[in-house]
């Protein structure tokens, strides 16, 4: 009887000190949406870079609906980043006021960036001579609460005639596709991205990207430390 009391303490100590392992290894990060691209951008970019934040560290993803702050769909780089960032640092007041103890705080935005084109011919006749092309582009930002990074996925450029729809008339880009496309739900499911480029590249992939590159100052740490040295030296 006493062996058996004996086997049943050390179970019980060995489930509660495994318990007690996990939450010290558990990092949660809390993404200012509740969107299916998002989330699942996040799950797929934290499996992929969990293993550069130690052994055995497991991470934890909720997601928050909060405001950017921004228009419907960014028409800029700088809206892009003000935006994404914008959305983490409400996840973290809502952190403080819930008093959660969450460990990142992530931003995604998507949008649009327009960039003038300019000829180099010296005959040219000058600025403009080029419409401006507009770029389709997915945004992260990442902070753990102290400093914050971003982080960029690629860009496709749009047709002319969804972006008149989206930039002169107005019309939100997730309503701009659906019509285009023929289709609905293009949001929730490969995104602008998709429909552009025949699903080779989906909208949860484009994010999966920005938040890995978002990610890279934090699990990069030590050689992001020796480049600020160098560049002092």
């Amino acid at each position: 009887m006493a062996n058996a009391n004996s086997v049943h303490r050390a179970l019980k100590f060995a489930r509660i000190r495994s318990h007690f392992f996990s939450l010290m290894n558990k990092l949660t990060i809390a993404v200012g949406s509740k969107r299916g691209p998002k989330m699942a951008a996040v799950t797929q970019a934290l499996a992929e870079i969990a293993p550069l934040f130690g052994d055995a560290v497991q991470f934890e993803v909720v997601g928050v609906e909060v405001a950017s702050g921004v228009g419907h769909t960014p028409a800029s780089r700088a809206e892009l980043m003000r935006g994404a960032r914008q959305r983490a640092e409400a996840v973290q007041r809502v952190a403080q006021q819930n008093n959660e103890r969450w460990d990142y705080f992530a931003g995604l935005e998507g949008g649009l960036d327009v960039v003038a084109e300019h000829s180099q011919h010296p005959v040219s006749p000058g600025p403009g001579d080029f419409p401006p092309r507009v770029f389709l582009e997915s945004w992260a930002y990442i902070s753990d609460g102290r400093v914050g990074h971003y982080g960029r996925s690629g860009s496709v450029e749009i047709p002319e005639a969804l972006a008149h729809e989206v930039l002169e008339k107005g019309v939100e880009l997730s309503v701009a596709i659906d019509t285009l496309a023929g289709a609905r739900g293009i949001r929730d499911a490969q995104g602008a991205w998709g429909v552009l480029t025949r699903n080779l590249i989906s909208r949860q992939e484009a994010f999966r990207i920005a938040v890995i590159a978002a990610f890279a100052p934090f699990y990069s740490g030590e050689m992001y430390g020796r480049l600020r040295q160098s560049m002092k030296a």
